[in-house]
């Protein structure tokens, strides 16, 4: 029922003026579908409340509840009940939506009691955001559309949540991203059972983007557990922390975590990398810290100052942070390029020596082109707990018999044998050790060289290159014949 419906909007979405690209199309869904969701979260509490004998205050008031303002309910005659016909639609529901509603949500940002309740993530959500949707009747037909969903039971709210996901996915890969491409499901769930956070700890993601790595860690904590109301407190209100640079992103993310259970995300609207290193404290740091930071990105001189190995690579300064934050003892599963391991500028080599000096780096992944849709760059992953030096590194070299692409994604399935062999760094086709005396001292060269697998080494007919030569050259006579013609 939710995909269809996704589908149905994404259609009505298509066909209106304001709305152009997949981004929009999330965006907008969004919001709509996040007050369709609280809607149902005041009724469940409102239930709640009334069985134990309590009193219970709506967040939102009268005039702005869903059943008043979208989806006013009548008698069809049956004793069921369809929206009636005279509810807000065209040119008078986007005026309210745009000059009542709006600026109502938004200004609980002001009114709520602290940050960390969904009344003020309500307001953070409400500020950022703003109704694309030009057409009146386009949006009163999304709304009818996500009237008919149900967020009450938990397999409904499992269902909705991990299709929204494969929205986000479609936004993450609809280009525009400066370097940030969504990571796939599979491989966020594969290192958040190597890192094995518990309950208790703080999780931490200073690239937060759409929050795939803080949800998948809040459902790995509750999977298969019986959480006690304190351990259920601490998972809602001490666990998941993450700043995002970006809008979009920012408010993608809450809505992500919220759609997902966690009701007032930990999430700052801030650039990670404007931190001064030099001023986190010990109370400042984290258990955990899972992400993949942007690659490709590069950073203005203001930003470098603030670490103390500067480099205009975003990803190398995130990593800095990723290890300067985290506690002593704490754990880490980071997405890098995977030039990191191997390039000889001085900065990378720098931070590879701080790396391996102050962490653990017990476990390197090595992951096929192709893995993030759209992202021509191989990357790594790269696994380690702070506080003792690295003795050993244990690499998987992930090989694939299939090329990976948006019709053909990464599973869980291709990271089955990783997941089995790490737990005890064992040796096999695909996998291997390196002790860290072996490693060039001066460059810390960690480059990916599987010792069992000879290079291949694949030689070109010679008619192959002809043809490729005779291709060049007719490229090369078309672009001159351009420029004469140009002058």
């Amino acid at each position: 029922m939710f995909e269809q419906t996704f589908k149905n909007i994404d259609d009505i979405l298509h066909k209106d003026a304001g709305c152009g690209s997949e981004l929009d199309y999330v965006e907008q869904t969004s919001w709509v579908l996040f007050l369709k969701y609280l809607d149902d979260l005041e009724r469940d509490r409102a239930t709640a409340a009334e069985l134990t004998g309590r009193a219970y205050t709506n967040i939102i008031d009268k005039e702005y509840q869903w059943s008043v303002w979208a989806a006013p309910k009548i008698s069809n005659g049956n004793g069921a009940l369809k929206i009636d016909h005279n509810s807000l639609t065209g040119d008078d529901l986007n005026d309210f939506v745009n000059n009542k509603l709006f600026p109502y949500l938004k200004n609980f940002k002001l009114s709520a009691e602290s940050a960390d309740t969904i009344e003020y993530k309500i307001g953070e959500i409400f500020s950022e955001l703003k109704n694309r949707i030009q057409s009146g009747y386009n949006l009163r037909e999304v709304i009818n559309r996500i009237d008919e969903l149900r967020f009450r039971t938990h397999s409904e709210k499992h269902e909705m949540s991990h299709l929204y996901e494969d929205k986000i996915k479609n936004m993450g890969n609809a280009g525009r991203n400066g370097g940030e491409y969504y990571t796939p499901r599979p491989l966020i769930t594969t290192i958040v059972k190597v890192v094995a956070p518990k309950i208790g700890d703080k999780i931490y993601d200073g690239a937060v983007g759409s929050a795939g790595f803080l949800c998948e860690a809040f459902d790995y904590l509750q999977r298969d557990k019986e959480l006690s109301t304190k351990e259920w407190e601490t998972l809602q209100k001490r666990t998941f922390y993450g700043k995002e640079k970006k809008s979009l992103a920012y408010i993608i993310g809450i809505m992500n975590m919220i759609l997902h259970g966690i009701e007032a995300p930990n999430i700052i609207h801030t650039n990670t990398l404007a931190e001064n290193l030099a001023d986190i404290q010990e109370k400042d740091r984290y258990d955990v810290v899972l992400a993949n930071p942007p690659f490709g990105g590069k950073e203005r001189v203001e930003v470098q100052q603030n670490f103390p190995i500067k480099t205009g690579e975003t990803a190398s300064l995130f990593l800095q942070h990723f290890i300067k934050i985290l506690k002593a003892g704490g754990k880490a599963g980071v997405v890098i390029k995977n030039t990191f391991l191997s390039n000889t500028d001085n900065a990378t080599v720098a931070i590879r020596k701080t790396l391996l000096e102050s962490c653990n780096l017990h476990s390197v992944l090595d992951l096929p082109g192709g893995t993030f849709t759209g992202a021509g760059v191989k990357t790594v992953v790269l696994f380690f707990e702070k506080g003792k030096p690295t003795q050993k590194v244990w690499f998987y070299s992930l090989n694939l018999d299939r090329n990976l692409g948006k019709t053909n994604p990464l599973n869980e399935n291709d990271l089955a044998e990783f997941g089995v062999l790490q737990k005890t760094f064992a040796d096999s086709e695909n996998s291997w050790t390196v002790n860290i005396k072996d490693v060039d001292q001066t460059t810390f060269d960690l480059s990916v060289k599987n010792p069992s697998k000879k290079e291949e080494v694949t030689l070109r007919q010679p008619q192959a290159i002809l043809e490729e030569m005779r291709a060049l050259d007719k490229e090369c006579a078309e672009i001159l014949n351009l420029i004469s013609e140009l002058i």
